[in-house]
């Protein structure tokens, strides 16, 4: 017996000395595929900053009054990417700081960070073989102005690299939801002047600090078409975008199942199409072409053809979805012939909120058509249920969730752009016209033309706009009161619930609150109460009713 459990024990570390040589041989042999780089290769200009405005050369750096970035870079790869770094060191370190605090809530320990640097690198070894050499440059000329206080987690080129991915590993946790946009492409009758219209949510929370610094980047690259994308420092792929052939690509993601390896980042295939598409075809080529590691929609709009589709991708299929009417909708589940029949899609459909905002849109889409760009913004803005009903604050139900970072209304045919302005869709939606962008020389050419500005929405400026903050600020304060486990003035759970009554997360995050502190009467009638409400997902209805099954 003693032998056999000596044998046992050194079986089982014979395994684990096994485990640790494969996972250091796939350590080691990780390439980032890292270019190669002499200094005489990298712009050399005076920097000049203000204010409101730095130049770097032919590039620039402004501060609108609306509290928008923009940024102008031209140039071969190297050279944007080098510029781009220049013109926002600043903010490319309260960037990173603010995604790494967030890290760090999770991971406190240096040490741990460290093992996630070294989890990354496995998980991303092959990260560089997937991504164009031009985004690799591009990407590396901007590290080279990165701080080196986070080289724990990865040298600032590593790091830059993986950033591109964050947003696909977060929606492929969309199980836990950080992603949930809505979008929709419209022409012909539905259009108030016939000509393509688009418009977006790009729902991606990582925080208000993350949100703070919204960028609207304007390129001029050497190779393709000149194109203007919305995102945040350092971020040179796209979420939301539009070329000067007026080819619009806007992403939203689909159901996937969790990543095993890293393929090309979706939004740097975004940007592969907008940077070189003209038409839905090509598009498509492109993104035929490309192997990604989750599943993703691409809402192409194309002013040559007059029309918008929906791209649908995941790691091993990819479908084109076409509508034979005059518009498109665009949520969070697949459309296609392709995947009409795939598990994950039909679960996502039976289980997810994607359905009932794509009908919601529908509803909005009958009532304001034929729709311009204000009422595209209306729409964008929508914070009601299904019919109008009142469904909560925030509920992921509506169109407008109070979590975008960004919301956008395209042009297409008229090259024209409108951008929104804090908070989330609710402030003025700034517009700009990539005609006179990029038809001057750029350099001081960068700006928005103020008469075609779309007003804030009055929800701002109304008694509900402060019941929302309130409830964002004490939903904040009680979970962290149950993660300490200290008691709190009742008057504050009761505030919670007059801020946002209709809002089933409101009455379960009550019951959570009694439940932790032994109340189990309290809390089974509040999460009976949330029962009641709309709730977003079938998967948080089941859990709530297991735990009054539980308690009872």
């Amino acid at each position: 017996m003693k032998r056999i459990i000596n044998y046992f024990f050194l079986g089982i570390l014979a395994v684990i000395g096994l485990l640790f040589l494969c996972l250091a041989g796939l350590y080691f042999s990780a390439d980032m595929k890292q270019p190669e780089i002499t200094a005489s290769d990298l712009p050399d200009y005076e920097l000049y900053t203000s204010d409101s405005l730095s130049l770097y050369g032919p590039h620039q750096l402004r501060l609108d009054k609306s509290g928008l970035w923009e940024l102008y870079v031209e140039g071969d790869a190297l050279e944007r990417g080098a510029a781009s770094g220049k013109l926002l060191e600043d903010l490319l370190y309260y960037q990173e700081k603010v995604f790494v605090d967030q890290i760090r809530e999770m991971i406190p320990s240096d040490s741990y960070l460290k093992f996630l640097r070294f989890l990354l690198i496995v998980f991303n070894r092959h990260l560089g073989e997937y991504i164009p050499e031009e985004f690799r440059r591009e990407i590396y000329g901007i590290s080279l102005s990165c701080t080196h206080k986070y080289d724990m987690i990865g040298t600032p080129y590593e790091r830059q690299l993986n950033y591109h991915a964050a947003h696909d590993i977060g929606h492929a946790m969309q199980d836990y939801m950080l992603v949930g946009c809505s979008s929709f492409g419209l022409w012909g009758a539905a259009s108030a002047d016939s000509t393509l219209l688009i418009g977006r949510n790009f729902d991606f929370y990582m925080g208000d600090d993350f949100a703070r610094h919204k960028m609207v980047s304007f390129y001029r690259p050497t190779e393709g078409y000149a194109f203007a994308a919305v995102g945040w420092p350092g971020m040179t792929g796209v979420l939301s975008g539009m070329n000067t052939t007026g080819l619009t690509v806007t992403i939203n993601a689909a159901k996937s199942t969790m990543p095993t390896s890293a393929a090309m980042p979706i939004s740097l295939l975004a940007r592969e199409i907008l940077q070189y598409a003209s038409t839905i075809e090509e598009a498509y080529a492109i993104a035929e072409k490309r192997k990604t590691f989750v599943s993703e929609s691409l809402l192409i709009g194309s002013a040559r053809e007059g029309k918008a589709a929906v791209i649908e991708k995941s790691p091993d299929l990819i479908g084109l979805f076409h509508t034979e009417g005059d518009y498109i909708i665009c949520t969070n589940h697949y459309q296609s012939e392709t995947f009409r029949d795939d598990e994950r899609n039909r679960e996502n459909l039976a289980t997810s909120d994607s359905p009932y905002r794509y009908a919601r849109l529908q509803e909005l889409l009958q009532e304001k058509s034929p729709v311009d760009p204000t009422d595209a913004a209306d729409m964008l803005r929508d914070r009601w249920g299904a019919g109008g009903k009142e469904i909560g604050l925030a509920n992921e139900k509506a169109i407008n969730q109070f979590i975008a970072h960004h919301s956008v209304v395209f042009q297409p045919e008229k090259l024209l752009m409108w951008v929104s302005t804090t908070p989330w869709q609710s402030g003025e939606y700034v517009a700009y016209d990539l005609n006179e962008i990029f038809g001057a020389s750029g350099k001081e050419a960068v700006a928005p033309i103020d008469s075609l500005a779309i007003a804030a929405d009055p929800f701002l400026f109304s008694p509900d706009y402060n019941r929302l903050l309130t409830y964002r600020e004490t939903v904040k304060m009680i979970r962290k009161q149950i993660k300490t486990g200290q008691e709190l003035h009742q008057e504050l759970v009761d505030q919670l619930l007059q801020s946002n009554p209709e809002m089933y997360y409101a009455w379960e995050l009550a019951g959570d609150y009694y439940a932790t502190f032994g109340e189990k009467e309290e809390a089974v009638r509040h999460w009976q109460q949330a029962l009641t409400k709309e709730i977003a997902k079938q998967g948080e209805r089941t859990s709530i009713e297991k735990r009054i099954e539980k308690i009872k």
